[in-house]
């Protein structure tokens, strides 16, 4: 259970909920594990399927308290909430700045600038922890050419030249992408990013943590009232998720990258447990999607200090602190859009 922004989390799957008076009594296996005041909420998003008394749904509809249910794996299942809808409000400026060239482009900019400040991080990781391994100036020279995109990023006015730099410092941070692979080299070989569909092994690892993280961004944004199909740098299409996959830039390099890696590395998974189709798509068996899921919900349990919060919270929270920020400064609560720096 943790407490953000006024917005309480409740993440153990088993735990209940239900009303006392003014206070949110969470329960498991009936008995009281903790009790929030009601009046210091402005929503309450929980995991899992227990579930919540009518009683505290009522209290918090009159109260204008968002009460939003997540499955465990973090999919946005549904909110309650009362006849007055204050996210009205929050997601017309969504729509304003989505239409606004220079409005989007300030977040997109920040996303993609975090995007490859991430990446460079990777590397620089893999660099100190690594030396004796690798080759320490070529991955140095890659970095450099990641820091010089940086600054072109910040920079940039145009969101087509955005888009041109992020592909750029992507192809660059994917053309070292192999070093990084210290263990089972013969059956996890990466020659360079491939989807729809993924043609190695690595790919398709890559390619589910993508997709597992666009589902925790887009119940994420749906917890905090945005709606994560209208986004700032993936232009809107019909059943793309655009606003999710915004947030996805920031995070994929060390949230969903970074695991494939630690999946390799430490044999979490082997290069057996996948299929070739006849067009050449591969993709992960039975056996490493289950050991893969499994790692993933252990790796979303660790705590980080985050960056621009400072306050300890768990992977797994990561996408709903950014969704949070980021519906503060479309509500003017701050200034600009803090992405997630990891250092």
């Amino acid at each position: 259970m943790k407490k953000l922004l006024n917005t309480l989390y409740v993440t153990s799957p088993n735990r209940y909920l239900s009303l006392d008076g003014e206070n949110i009594v969470v329960l498991e296996r009936q008995e009281e594990i903790a009790r929030v005041p009601l009046h210091n909420l402005q929503s309450v998003v929980t995991f899992g399927y227990t579930g919540a008394s009518p009683a505290l749904m009522a209290a918090c509809a009159k109260r204008d308290i968002d009460l939003v249910f997540l499955s465990n794996s973090g999919r946005f299942l549904a909110r309650v909430s009362g006849e007055i809808r204050g996210n009205i409000l929050l997601r017309k400026e969504q729509y304003r700045v989505v239409s606004d060239k220079n409005a989007s482009l300030e977040i997109a900019r920040n996303c993609i600038l975090a995007k490859v400040h991430n990446s460079k991080w990777i590397i620089e990781r893999a660099c100190r922890d690594y030396s004796m391994r690798l080759d320490v100036e070529k991955l140095k020279r890659k970095s450099q050419l990641l820091s010089q995109s940086m600054q072109l990023i910040r920079q940039c006015g145009d969101a087509e030249q955005l888009r041109g730099f992020e592909g750029e410092a992507a192809a660059v941070y994917f053309s070292v992408f192999d070093d990084l692979i210290l263990q089972q080299k013969e059956q996890f070989l990466f020659k360079g990013r491939s989807h729809r569909p993924p043609l190695d092994k690595v790919n398709a690892m890559l390619s589910f943590a993508y997709v597992l993280l666009t589902g925790m961004c887009a119940g994420a944004l749906e917890t905090v009232g945005l709606d994560p199909y209208a986004g700032v740098f993936h232009t809107d299409r019909p059943g793309r998720m655009s606003l999710a996959l915004d947030m996805v830039e920031e995070l994929r390099s060390v949230m969903a990258d970074r695991f494939v890696l630690t999946a390799i590395n430490k044999r979490i998974i082997y290069g057996s447990d996948f299929n070739e189709k006849e067009n050449g798509a591969v993709i992960m068996g039975d056996t490493a999607r289950k050991a893969f899921l499994a790692q993933w919900q252990l790796k979303k349990q660790e705590t980080i200090t985050h960056p621009y919060l400072g306050e300890k919270v768990e992977w797994g929270m990561v996408p709903y602190v950014q969704a949070l920020l980021l519906a503060r400064y479309l509500r003017g609560d701050l200034d600009q859009y803090p992405p997630f720096l990891w250092k």
